[in-house]
């Protein structure tokens, strides 16, 4: 199964779950990620780096911007926010099947975003890892079943 993650520039949330879903070494499932209004190549944001560091998760990123290639690789697209959700649908209407938000996905239909670290000190990156880290245990719990 492919899996994209998105969320807006591709350099905090969604490279993040992208990381941490690589790192449980799923059999079968692959992960990216893709921003709707990404800088292509730009680096990831320096304390999601560095909170990927402190977790002993290694990463090499550089920001993707979300196409169509992505859009047609992946089996399973999975936003940070409705709004990403709804952009996403809106531009690729051919995919709405497959895209949902994160919290959908894993918390039993969930309307709630993951909090946008971008810009924010340390803590509020450490509280996103947090949050993104229980989501993809319960993205890989889902998986799993099926």
């Amino acid at each position: 199964m492919n899996i994209l993650f998105v969320c807006t520039g591709n350099t905090c949330r969604s490279p993040m779950a992208e990381v941490i879903l690589k790192h449980k070494q799923m059999n079968n499932v692959e992960a990216r990620s893709a921003g709707i209004y990404a800088m292509p190549n730009a680096e990831m944001s320096a304390h999601a780096q560095q909170i990927l560091a402190e977790a002993n998760m290694t990463h090499q990123h550089l920001a993707t911007q979300l196409s169509e290639t992505e859009m047609d690789w992946a089996d399973l697209i999975l936003t940070m926010t409705t709004a990403h959700r709804d952009t996403v649908i809106a531009n690729f209407p051919y995919a709405e099947g497959k895209v949902f938000t994160l919290k959908e996905y894993t918390s039993i239909g969930s309307l709630e975003n993951v909090v946008d670290p971008y810009g924010g000190n340390k803590a509020i990156y450490e509280e996103t890892f947090t949050e993104l880290n229980k989501l993809v245990d319960n993205l890989v719990k889902k998986l799993e079943k099926n």
